[in-house]
């Protein structure tokens, strides 16, 4: 049964409809989530990892997630760039991708409590597979009680183990910055792939589909030292449509002086997510753990993904007149 779920995985991978990568953190990887997030920081620079390994309990080869992005403000405008790679089953499935993004934040009233920002990510993504590795219908050998023979011919035709393809995305950001407000909301927009690009093994007409994303979420300021974050994120790719639903709460320690949050995500038929994160100076680091909830749970025993991230945001070079938000 393993050994058939991992083939499944590592062909579904390869051949059909493809579907990008996702994090169960989505909000702790900025540009990740939404281009026009690009240089909303509140300091000079902000310099992010986050590492993500999935399907330990019933994979050879677990999927992981692997990111590093940075980004900075000038003036109105956001500068960053962001490298991702996933790699996946058997057959060592792997998808590289570099993006450099800008943004533009615009406040819609003179106060600059209201703003809109927007972004835009464009650069390459690179996908590879070893598929000498794997094995095929044709390959299958009823000998000594049937086995998978890898010197039988496979009858498939692949044209490469890799090829490149071009990424376009777009995002837009509306929030509400005023410190002292009792709420904070921020509602998002991003559509990723905007150029469909052609992405095929075989030489087949498949082009990847364009992944949108649309979150929100409102920052409760219940006191100086307590905030409550509700928060939605909807995905849709394809025929594929996700909702995650979560909360975060956040206690700032005086005498330590640092913050400390802790949160639950909810992605219907398919996790819950615990998680956790701490900042202290210019460090956010933040953990969660995926419990599998889906078909695959009685095979899996609930386990799913491990997830960490670790952000540092650079010093500020005066007070800025616009604050951003949502923020830790």
């Amino acid at each position: 049964m393993k050994k058939l779920l991992i083939i499944f995985f590592t062909l579904t991978s390869i051949f059909c409809k493809a579907q990008d990568f996702h994090l169960s953190l989505y909000d702790a990887a900025p540009l990740f989530l939404n281009p026009a997030m690009t240089g909303l920081v509140e300091g000079k620079i902000r310099a992010h990892a986050q590492y993500r390994t999935q399907w330990n309990a019933i994979a050879y080869k677990p999927f992981t997630t692997a990111l590093a992005s940075f980004d900075m403000p000038k003036g109105k405008w956001g500068f960053g760039g962001q490298i991702s790679n996933m790699r996946a089953g058997l057959g060592n499935y792997n998808v590289l991708s570099a993006l450099a993004s800008v943004g533009y934040a615009v406040p819609l009233d003179k106060n600059k409590y209201h703003n809109l920002s927007f972004g835009i990510q464009a650069g390459f993504t690179q996908k590879q597979v070893e598929y000498q590795l794997l094995t095929y219908d044709n390959q299958w050998s009823t000998l000594d009680g049937g086995s998978f023979d890898k010197g039988l011919p496979s009858g498939e035709n692949f044209n490469g183990q890799t090829f490149f393809q071009e990424t376009v995305n777009f995002g837009a950001l509306y929030y509400y910055s005023k410190q002292q407000a009792r709420f904070n909301p921020f509602v998002g927009f991003s559509a990723f792939n905007l150029t469909r690009p052609k992405e095929s093994f075989t030489g087949g007409p498949n082009r990847l589909p364009i992944r949108n994303y649309a979150n929100a979420g409102v920052r409760v300021n219940i006191s100086e030292l307590l905030y409550v974050i509700p928060k939605i994120l909807i995905y849709n790719q394809d025929n594929i449509i996700q909702q995650t639903y979560g909360v975060d709460i956040g206690y700032y320690f005086k005498g330590e002086k640092f913050f400390a949050i802790a949160g639950i995500m909810l992605r219907p038929n398919d996790a819950t997510v615990p998680n956790i994160g701490f900042r202290k100076d210019n460090f956010i680091i933040r953990m969660a753990y995926d419990i599998n909830q889906s078909g695959l749970k009685t095979v899996s025993k609930t386990r799913g993904a491990f997830e960490i991230s670790l952000t540092y945001l650079g010093r500020k070079a005066k007070v800025q007149s616009v604050k951003n938000c949502p923020r830790l």
